[in-house]
């Protein structure tokens, strides 16, 4: 007899959040032209990280530091905070699950968006947890319905992301300080901030690390484009924090990932080249959109979402006449934020190839 699955495993389907565009490839036999659909920086991490991460390769051999140390401490100098407020982990995603571990046990109930991150989601599901969701109002995640969700339904967690992914919108920081300062209480605030490098100024509050009842998770994966090294970080009050240590994986950040860490965050010059070169991207996105008659909606992020002014069906098949052209792009997976693509802010070749081929996208799908 094979050893039985824990009940709540049987009960949970065999999936991703995401298919990935090298699934797509080895689907259809062929590479994309254009890779603009995960959100990856495609202008690179800092040559400073590179050659930190090269010369780290010879001692592969060697575990990685468990505490994190070396990179613990320069976020905790870059941020003004102590290394006690803040825990290093395998990207954003891998500290999703921890937390939701931390907090979450079957009949627990989670408050989000419907359409926000899946991975979330994923995680949530993965430990038993309820979930709730409060609809997009205008293209945002909506921090009022959010809150009067998790009262109603007595939610242990809140998710919240700000920039938002799908859709890119944001609110500004006063708006998110009212939402913190709201939190029922008993319940914890998981605030996303995986793409607050991109955003205007004044997006993000400021920190708070005496506050039990919020989390601050960002990301290496984005701005400092190491999405591949899979190398995020979280910080809140040292309780809380210091938590993670009880069930969070050691040896989960490579040495690699660490010296690449540390070399990217010291190389703030770089990352605000990358963050203007982003910017150009969105407004030539945007331009191709409008040229077309579309609509761009405003983004705080490495990508736009462009609304199509019909439905999901449509989109999708825009979707799928863009992937036989060698264009790889995503869209929301609920409405009516499946009405819109979303593309990441990519080359000046990639957005060439995406100006010249959406055209024909377009009018196969009529």
């Amino acid at each position: 007899m094979p050893a039985p699955f824990a009940p709540l495993i049987e009960t949970l389907p065999s999936s991703v959040p995401f298919v990935g565009p090298e699934a797509l490839e080895r689907r259809t036999g062929a590479g994309f032209r254009a890779r603009l659909g995960a959100n990856e920086n495609v202008f690179g991490p800092s040559p400073k990280a590179i050659e930190a991460m090269r010369a780290a390769a010879p001692e592969m051999w060697r575990y990685c530091d468990p505490e994190n140390h070396e990179l613990r401490h320069a976020l905790a100098l870059h941020l003004g905070v102590s290394p006690a407020n803040v825990m290093v982990g395998e990207g954003i995603d891998g500290l999703f699950g921890y937390a939701v571990r931390l907090f979450v046990e079957p009949g627990v109930t989670v408050a989000t968006s419907r359409g926000a991150y899946p991975t979330f989601n994923f995680h949530v599901q993965g430990y038993g947890g309820r979930l709730v969701m409060a609809p997009y109002v205008e293209d945002r995640e909506d921090p009022a319905s959010l809150l009067e969700l998790a009262r109603k339904e007595n939610a242990r967690l809140i998710y919240f992301a700000n920039p938002d992914n799908p859709m890119g919108g944001w609110w500004e920081a006063e708006a998110v300080a009212r939402m913190i300062a709201a939190v029922p209480p008993g319940a914890l605030l998981m605030l996303d901030e995986a793409y607050g490098e991109f955003a205007p100024p004044g997006t993000l509050p400021p920190l708070d690390i005496e506050n039990e009842q919020v989390l601050r998770f960002r990301t290496f994966s984005k701005a400092y484009g190491l999405a591949g090294m899979r190398l995020g970080y979280c910080i809140g009050h040292e309780r809380v924090i210091g938590a993670f240590d009880k069930i969070r994986n050691h040896f989960g950040v490579t040495r690699m990932g660490q010296a690449g860490g540390v070399a990217a965050l010291a190389d703030q010059d770089y990352l605000n080249q990358v963050v203007r070169q982003v910017a150009d991207a969105r407004e030539e996105i945007a331009r191709i959109a409008r040229s077309l008659g579309l609509m761009p909606l405003p983004s705080a992020a490495n990508f736009v979402a462009i609304d199509l002014g019909r439905d999901g069906a449509y989109a999708r098949r825009v979707l799928e006449a863009l992937a036989a052209a060698g264009i790889f792009v995503r869209m929301p997976g609920v409405e009516p934020l499946n009405r819109c693509i979303r593309i990441t802010a990519g080359s000046a070749e990639d957005l060439r190839i995406l100006a010249a081929e959406l055209p024909a996208a377009l009018k196969a799908t009529l």
